[in-house]
Order: structure tokens, then C-alpha cells, then sequence
């Protein structure tokens, strides 16, 4: 899965007031249906392509966006990402736009092995292009440079990590961010998880934000899944988010 990822993940790009982990930044869909990403990159030659819908909740306004996330097996321990969104903004009135155009690579550099304490480890950094509409985002190139780790155990897994965003334009600041996802397997279709996630100030006068999730990946046939995570905002809610919410449809082929 990417990240994003989903999540993504607390994985999207720009959008005016938020996406899953900040309201002011564009903030990266990482591990779907997590803010949270993982080391797993796409299988060689193989696609993964989500028609997502994220944001997040402040009193009196839902901000977020929609769209579709493409990923790809480019070679081997390679997945290349392209992320095509459009933005929305509900409060007093209702507007849609353009969003951040992302563009990203996995590259998994460490491999777990049964016996051993080495974790997966790959980096995946991400663009987010300055493509959306007047008044949706910063208008300028963003970066996230972040290292994603995972441990299995069984029908349990652990990952996690986080990295520092570079994040321009007027009043805003560069910014660290991360998460930590536990996720077990339930049956041969069902994985169900909980994560915590975090991102520091991302503008002069923000604050840190915390946040958790519930999340659920329900496999319907071979090739199609549904994901879905939600949850508060614990610190920082007032401006970074009330509630998160993440929806997708996944296709694998």
C-alpha cells in the first residue's frame, strides 16, 4: 500500500485549511486509510490506483479533498506515486478547486527476515506541486522527507516514522511530523488498526497537533478493496482539526 499513506498519513496535498494531519499545510496521504504510512512498496509491475475522499473538521467548516492516488511497481523495492486531487471547502459557503498535484518515491531499503529484530525500512520523499486553485494552498513547492518503518508479528504489524516537511510561503514554517499504526488481520479479509500521529507548529502562530484513528481495509473481491479510518483531534484540535475522516475505493491489478 502507499501512503497517502492514505495514507496517508495521516496521508493529501494543499487544501485550504487542511487535509488529515494539518489545516494549514499540505499534509501526505500516506498508508491508506492511515495519515501513518508504511515501508511496503507496490509489487513490481503491478498498479494500485485509490479514488479517495479525505479532510478534516474545525468549527463551522469541513475542508479536505477527493480524487485519485496511482501507484506503481517500477522496479524492484520501487514504487513511483502520483497523486491527481481536487480540493473543497464547506462552511458558510461551499467552493471546489484544483488541489496539490503530488508526485513521490518509495524505495525500501532494509527487508525484514523471521528470526531477526531488522525491521522494513524505506524513505519516500514527496513533492506536493504548487497546482490548485487561488485560494486553495501555499502557491509554492512543498517537500515531505520522511523514513517509514514496519515489524510483523503474525497476524499483528507495527509501523511507523515520520520526517520533516519543507512547507514556504507567508507565515508558514517548516515542520516535523510522524505517526505510529498497530494493525491486526482478521480473517482472511479484514485488517482493523489504531494510530497515533503528530506534527509540530507548521505556521508562526500554529500550534502541535495530535491526533488519532480507527482505521478498517475490508477486501470485496480479488482486486477490490474498501478503506475507511476517522477519529479526533486530542491536541492542537481547535485549529488542526475536531475530526479527521479518510474513504477510498482500491483497485489492484
Amino acid at each position: 500500500m502507499t501512503a497517502s499513506e492514505a495514507r496517508p498519513v495521516l496521508t493529501g496535498a494543499a487544501a485550504l485549511g487542511a487535509a488529515v494531519l494539518a489545516l494549514s499545510a499540505p499534509a501526505a496521504r500516506a498508508g491508506p486509510p492511515f495519515a501513518t504510512d508504511d515501508p511496503q512498496p507496490t509489487d513490481l509491475r503491478h498498479w494500485e490506483t485509490y479514488l479517495f475522499a479525505t479532510g478534516a473538521h474545525v468549527d463551522g467548516e469541513t475542508s479536505g479533498e477527493g480524487g485519485l492516488d496511482i501507484n506503481y511497481g517500477a522496479a524492484p523495492d520501487l514504487q513511483l506515486t502520483l497523486v491527481l486531487p481536487a480540493a473543497f471547502e464547506a462552511s458558510d459557503r461551499t467552493r471546489v478547486g484544483f488541489g496539490g498535484v503530488e508526485v513521490a518515491a518509495k524505495y525500501k531499503l532494509l527487508h525484514q527476515a523471521t528470526g531477526s529484530a531488522m525491521p522494513d525500512v524505506a524513505v519516500f520523499p514527496r513533492l506536493f506541486l504548487p497546482t490548485e486553485s487561488r485560494g486553495f494552498g501555499t502557491g509554492r513547492l512543498g517537500v515531505l522527507l520522511p523514513v517509514w518503518a514496519q515489524k510483523d508479528f503474525g497476524r499483528w504489524s507495527v509501523f511507523g516514522g515520520g520526517g520533516y516537511q519543507i512547507n514556504p510561503g507567508p507565515g508558514n514554517r517548516n515542520f516535523w511530523t510522524g505517526g505510529l499504526v498497530v494493525s491486526r488481520q482478521v480473517g482472511e479479509r479484514t485488517s482493523l488498526g489504531v494510530e497515533v500521529y503528530h506534527r509540530t507548529p507548521d505556521a508562526d502562530d500554529g500550534v502541535d497537533f495530535t491526533g488519532v484513528n480507527l482505521g478498517l481495509s475490508y477486501r470485496m473481491t480479488e482486486h477490490c478493496s474498501v478503506l475507511a479510518s476517522g477519529g479526533p483531534g486530542l491536541q492542537g484540535a481547535a485549529s488542526g482539526g475536531r475530526y479527521a475522516f479518510y474513504l477510498a475505493l482500491k483497485a489492484d491489478y
